[in-house]
């Protein structure tokens, strides 16, 4: 389990800034799918339940759809604890010397990605919609020059904070690291 104070692969003198996960509205997404996929079943075999035990009674009709009820419901649960895993796995970390982008695909499958701030050219918050407006939640996206020209942090909170809080780390590491932007004009000593 991966957790703030854990940095894969940490560097001397390195340190979390800022540790992301999916707003939690993605989550309540996740839970209402799931609700409404298992009460409206529930509800209508209970409604219809005279005819329902009818045929639960029957011995091949009652084993069939006794198998169908439960594969249902099986899928239904798989397809939530995929989707949350999902939702709790991927996590962004932006410490004072890289951005690490670590994505669930899958119960199975994971793919870590890092960027030296240095590299990073352009960041940019997008929120869209009423929803996001009003929870606060977009995506960032971060264009570099490497060879996977976009991070992109999908449904954060606060995507403005974290566009603005990239940008100056990127800015301290840049002059730190002694490269100058060549939109700014370099200072003349006459």
């Amino acid at each position: 389990m991966l957790s703030p104070d854990h940095i894969p692969n940490r560097r001397q003198n390195e340190k979390i800034v800022l540790f992301l996960r999916r707003h939690w509205f993605a989550v309540l997404s996740l839970v209402v799918s799931f609700v409404l996929l298992t009460v409206i079943p529930l509800g209508l075999g209970i409604y219809f339940w005279d005819t329902l035990s009818i045929w639960l009674s029957e011995p091949f009709v009652g084993v069939g759809l006794s198998v169908v009820i439960s594969i249902y419901f099986l899928c239904v649960w798989l397809v939530t604890a995929t989707g949350f895993t999902d939702y709790y796995l991927d996590t962004w970390i932006v410490t004072n010397e890289r951005i690490i982008n670590i994505e669930q695909h899958g119960l199975f499958q994971r793919t870590a990605s890092e960027l030296g701030l240095t590299n990073v050219q352009d960041v940019t918050a997008e929120i869209s919609g009423v929803l996001e407006t009003v929870f606060k939640f977009g995506n960032v996206e971060i264009q570099t020059a490497g060879e996977k020209t976009r991070f992109e942090f999908m449904h954060v909170p606060h995507p403005e904070r974290v566009k603005e809080s990239i940008m100056q780390l990127v800015q301290e590491s840049k002059h730190v690291a002694g490269i100058t932007n060549p939109e700014t004009p370099k200072e003349q000593t006459i």
